[in-house]
């Protein structure tokens, strides 16, 4: 079965309320239903981009730039990585992970084929 990356970005600038409770009770349950349909293989949040670097290539020379990153309007501030049969399920999961956010919270999935060899 194929492997997919899902990357969720957000603003990370932006200021978002505590969900309160019942947003992490939705969350364990459809983590632990993923999980029990062997779908999850591993998921994580992300540190700010203040506590990143960086790595560059670039004119035969590697760089390095500490965090925060002003340019960056939209970051990933976590991932997953699934096994599902195809796409489209991989995007109902992702569409289910995503409904469970409040509705004022803009929060976006890039959905991506993880290649295999």
């Amino acid at each position: 079965m194929p492997r997919f990356m899902t990357l969720i970005r957000l603003d990370e600038n932006a200021e978002y309320e505590a969900p309160g409770p019942e947003f992490d009770q939705r969350m364990a349950a459809l983590f632990e239903e993923i999980t029990k349909a062997g779908v999850m293989l591993d998921t994580a949040g992300l540190s700010k981009t203040e506590e990143g670097t960086r790595v560059t290539w670039n004119d035969g020379k590697v760089g390095y730039t500490d965090g925060p990153f002003t340019e960056s309007k939209e970051v990933i501030g976590g991932y997953s990585i699934i096994q599902a049969k195809d796409k489209a399920e991989a995007l109902e999961w992702t569409k289910r992970f995503l409904e469970i956010h409040p509705a004022h919270w803009r929060v976006s999935a890039e959905v991506r084929e993880i290649t295999e060899g």
